[in-house]
């Protein structure tokens, strides 16, 4: 073949119309796959920013803002294959090749998936809900289909699985608006028990965090070997559930010291017997 005969066939194959439809087939499909996902994405902020009306559900708002990303997107692309009108029988094949094998290795993202779901249906928790669970304790701050993220105090970001999560013991510090903030107190068995349970009760009862009722409780609650125990229980909201517990700490201290009330250490006495 000549070259001027290799001229022809590649100007008649740039002039042909098969390839012009093509290209701009590709033009429209990268478009369509630019503006729809834009829209997708600035549709899923609309609905997060609902998190803050109180009018919806924190939990299901992000939830359902995810999964229609998720959803959109997946059909913009199919649809999108199906305009190029690429053969999706090979692909289907492939899969269909692989499938044992996806499903194994989604064995555990299922279970995850199927616990997001329990959890957001059965609702032990929700959205900013303080919790314990799976040896983790933090702040919720986001639930999705295969994990839950949780904020712990010293602010390190925690991903529990949602399998596990379904499954296990989870503590919810945040369902009930009261939560009881208990302690100990130890004083002297020489100091007076009245006075000090007196001095307790004195400042619980000054204190505008905790509750009048439940009132407090201020019992003696053991005998130590080197102290009386006095137990103290009061109800506070639970935002302020930290507040209570070092201030407790701090003011029955320096109210035993104005007081000569003794916090005692552990004493241990030694009998020395001298035989002749």
């Amino acid at each position: 073949m000549t070259l001027e005969e290799l001229w022809q066939v590649i100007k008649g194959w740039l002039l042909s119309d098969a390839l012009w439809n093509t290209l701009i087939r590709i033009v429209i499909s990268i478009i369509l796959l630019v503006v729809s996902f834009k829209i997708i994405n600035s549709i899923a902020r609309k609905m997060e920013r609902r998190v803050n009306d109180k009018r919806f559900d924190k939990t299901i708002t992000k939830t359902l803002a995810y999964l229609f990303k998720l959803v959109a997107k997946t059909v913009i692309v199919v649809a999108i294959i199906g305009f190029l009108g690429i053969d999706t029988s090979g692909i289907t094949a492939l899969v269909a090749s692989f499938g044992v094998c996806i499903g194994l290795a989604v064995n555990g993202a299922v279970a995850n998936i199927a616990g997001g779901v329990l959890i957001i249906v059965t609702r032990p928790f929700k959205v900013d809900d303080y919790i314990e669970a799976q040896g983790y304790a933090g702040t919720v701050t986001d639930i999705k289909l295969t994990a839950t993220k949780i904020v712990t105090p010293d602010n390190k970001v925690v991903y529990i699985p949602n399998g596990a999560l379904s499954n296990g013991n989870i503590v919810n510090y945040s369902e009930k608006q009261l939560r009881r903030v208990d302690m100990s107190f130890t004083i002297d068995y020489a100091d007076d028990y009245g006075k000090a349970r007196e001095l307790i009760l004195d400042i619980c009862n000054a204190h505008e965090l905790i509750e009048k009722e439940p009132a407090p409780f201020v019992r003696m609650s053991e005998h130590s070997a080197s102290a009386i125990v006095i137990s103290v229980k009061v109800w506070t909201k639970n935002e302020t559930y930290w507040d209570v517990y070092f201030d407790l700490n701090e003011k029955v201290k320096a109210s035993f010291d104005a007081n000569e009330i003794h916090i005692p250490f552990n004493q241990l006495d030694v009998h020395i017997k001298k035989e002749d």
